[in-house]
């Protein structure tokens, strides 16, 4: 066995900080084409409907080539695949702005591929933080990284509204983003290591590195992990609930505002909701402070608890589906109450991001997290956010099909479709207690060198010859 791969201190902060930037303008490339969407529409004449494809297109192709990464992430160079999806990212983006108003297609297409880089991103980057760090710097380090979550959603909306205002010029908003995204290349190159898998835990590079397994027994390796589905399963709870929230809280506020006489009922394009822009700024700062409390209470509670980060998760859940329920209900009669159980049960929602990517981590073998990181993105968007504004709206259409056609009628069939909501947020809280029940066994099992190896069937015959070639090497050193 080698000796233990080593980063100064340093370093590791200084690649930590690097990644940390990137997941910025990861995320501001989700948001961007929202900042600057009633432009887009105009130059390609597209409708509401069409312009709603951007987004799907973008989440569609995140998905399918999520698993893609994932493989690769495992097998290959992490650096080089990270470099790559930078690249179809940024390319795909700059691209997308010198595209001719009658080619319409071309701007989806562009945009799906935007969608494919940055799920090498999303996938890939917390391995490599995971064999950078490991316990409480770990946990820290992680609550830093997926801060960038809110801000870069917030600042994807900022950059596309404030450089068209300054242009006069939509297309610069997709210009500019990917000089900052040169620079980031730049410094991924220069300055993040590619550590050997499972780095941090201080295991040898040959035990994780040199034998493989094949793709089908990494996923059956990960569906007997019972914390691993468990805890996925409870991110899917949260993805759904905040891709609803997402999608239909402005709408909801903007409604409630109307109900209380405080706003005169929308009657013709364009509506004046300042209720998005105060929701906007809401979910950036409980994002913030959820995801720094969620870390800091794992963090401290893991000292008299091995358990604490389900637990955590749980009680954070669970907690939150009363607020998220007191918002919906108190909508009629208090205004002002239903903004503060709102923002109660965001911050609780958001406790949980970087817990549960610790937690992940923790429980999956290093030789698979990339893999383990796609499944969960895959499983967390198909069953979460890309289905649950659509099944709202439709629980919604349903009630009111049968009430009369009143404003009152279509606040209170979207308020009730919302109730689904907390149910599901309390199943996801029920989950996280169910993977407690599991994460002790299968952190021992992942701290094993040879855990998850694939059965003899799995793996391919140069593996097997180069164990045979170590073996034999070791029988003749150790003979007189």
């Amino acid at each position: 066995m080698p000796d233990p791969w080593s980063l100064p201190r340093w370093r590791a902060y200084v690649a930590a900080a690097v990644l940390c930037y990137i997941n910025l303008l990861n995320y501001m490339n989700w948001f961007i084409i929202a900042g600057v969407l009633l432009d887009v529409q105009n130059f390609f004449q597209i409708s509401d409907s069409n312009a709603g494809l951007l987004q799907t297109v973008f989440i569609g192709c995140l998905l399918l080539s999520a698993p893609v990464f994932g493989y690769l992430g495992d097998r290959h160079s992490r650096k080089a695949t990270l470099s790559f999806g930078i690249l179809l990212w940024s390319g795909a983006g700059l691209s997308s702005s010198f595209i001719s108003p009658q080619y319409s297609w071309l701007f989806f297409l562009f945009r799906g591929a935007v969608g494919t880089g940055t799920a090498s991103y999303s996938t890939i980057a917390p391995t490599v933080l995971g064999d950078l760090f490991v316990r409480d710097q770990r946990t820290r380090v992680l609550a830093i990284f997926y801060i960038f979550i809110p801000v870069g959603s917030g600042l994807g909306y900022v950059l596309g509204s404030a450089v068209t205002e300054l242009t006069g010029n939509w297309h610069w908003a997709l210009r500019i983003l990917p000089c900052l995204e040169a620079v980031a290349l730049i410094l991924l190159i220069a300055l993040v290591p590619d550590p050997p898998r499972g780095a941090a835990e201080k295991q040898g590079e040959v035990a994780m590195g040199d034998l493989r397994s094949s793709w089908c027994a990494d996923i059956r390796y990960l569906g007997r992990n019972w914390s691993y589905v468990l805890s996925t399963l409870g991110v899917t709870a949260m993805a759904f609930v905040t891709g609803a929230l997402g999608f239909w809280a402005p709408t909801f506020l903007f409604e409630a505002r109307v109900v209380h006489g405080l706003q005169l009922p929308c009657l013709r394009q364009p509506c004046n909701n300042k209720d998005s822009l105060i929701f906007g700024a809401l979910t950036v700062m409980t994002g913030i402070i959820g995801v720094v409390l969620g870390a800091e209470a794992s963090r401290r509670y893991k000292k008299v608890n091995p358990r604490a980060e389900p637990l955590i998760c749980a009680s954070s859940l669970l907690a939150a589906a009363p607020c998220l329920y007191l918002a919906l209900i108190l909508a009629p009669t208090t205004f002002l109450a239903s903004y503060v159980f709102l923002a109660l049960g965001e911050l609780l929602l958001s406790c949980n991001w970087a817990v549960v990517a610790d937690i992940l981590l923790s429980v999956v073998v290093p030789r698979c997290r990339g893999t383990a990181e796609a499944l969960q993105i895959t499983v967390g968007h198909i069953l979460g956010d890309a289905g649950s504004p659509y099944l709202t709206g439709l629980i919604s259409s349903a009630l009111r099909a049968r009430r009369p056609d009143s404003y009152l009628q279509r606040f209170l069939s979207l308020q009730q479709s919302f109730l689904c909501c907390t149910f599901i947020i309390a199943l996801g809280g029920g989950c996280f207690l169910l993977a407690a029940l599991h994460l002790e066994g299968d952190q021992d099992q992942a701290r094993q060198p040879d855990t998850g190896m694939p059965d003899s069937k799995d793996m391919d015959s140069k593996d097997m010859e180069r164990q045979s070639l170590l073996s034999g090497t070791q029988a003749s050193t150790e003979g007189p």
